[in-house]
């Protein structure tokens, strides 16, 4: 299929110093934390495609994930129900694309259908940490879930460079420390060869660079967000794919 491009980048993390060193964690406004942008309906129907097709590789669940799940999805319906281009009826949600969603099912697999963010689901492990437990991730940036449910925060990471101990213990504070109405945010951008928003890879299998200067960039919006009642953080995950070309001021940074 054709490549699925926005008509600009909504975040470009260089442009801000808040954003433009790592982890540049932000406070997010949760008025904010969903976003529908450009291209909405191209995005939203290449998500519908995956989760017919392969729904075994974008969407994962362990079972003492399902409350957690439950809780995510009455969040974000409440949400949209505010949110203009929605409209509830009897039993399902209609996007502003015009396409008609039922809202019960997997929780995730709903929520996959309804808004343009990748959703994933960590828990306390029980020994200070958090581990991925669930997730909708229909546009994976050169990783899969199969690989990393039920890592930890530094295993779901691996192998990136960046991610080191001593940013994993600041996460993991950040983790420690969220609170469910004040919600935080980063963004990333990197620049890729292939437009693709669904690019799965190993471990082993890492993505092949760029050329310089890369032809597309890739960035990515990334909330986290305590859930009230089972204390899971949301890690949340809105992908923009332009042209380099539309954006004059790229400045060839590497962010993971």
């Amino acid at each position: 299929m054709s490549a699925i491009l926005n008509a600009r980048l909504d975040v470009a993390p260089w442009r801000d110093p808040r954003s433009a060193r790592l982890p540049g964690i932000q406070p997010l406004d949760p008025a904010t934390w969903l976003l529908r942008d450009d291209a909405f309906a191209l995005q939203m129907a290449e998500r519908d495609r995956l989760l017919a097709a392969i729904p075994e590789r974008v969407h994962a669940m362990e079972p003492h994930a399902e409350a957690a799940a439950q809780e995510l999805r009455a969040l974000v319906l409440g949400r949209l129900g505010a949110a203009p281009g929605y409209d509830f009826g009897r039993g399902c949600v209609t996007r502003p694309d015009g396409v008609a969603v039922r809202r019960d099912g997997a929780p995730l697999m709903v929520l996959g259908r309804l808004v343009q963010e990748d959703l994933c689901v960590l828990l306390p492990d029980g020994g200070g940490g958090h581990v991925l437990a669930a997730a909708v991730l229909c546009f994976p940036a050169s990783w899969t879930l199969a690989e990393k449910l039920g890592r930890a925060l530094i295993g779901i990471h691996a192998p990136v460079t960046e991610y080191d101990a001593d940013l994993a213990r600041r996460v993991q504070r950040l983790f420690d420390a969220l609170h469910p109405e004040r919600p935080l945010w980063r963004a990333n951008a990197l620049g890729y060869a292939d437009p693709a928003l669904h690019q799965p890879r190993g471990e082993a299998d890492p993505r092949p660079p760029a050329p310089d200067p890369p032809p597309f960039i890739r960035a990515e919006r990334q909330c986290l967000l305590r859930l009230p009642e089972s204390r899971a953080v949301v890690f949340s995950i809105h992908t923009q794919v332009v042209r380099r070309a539309d954006v004059p001021d790229w400045p060839g940074l590497l962010r993971h």
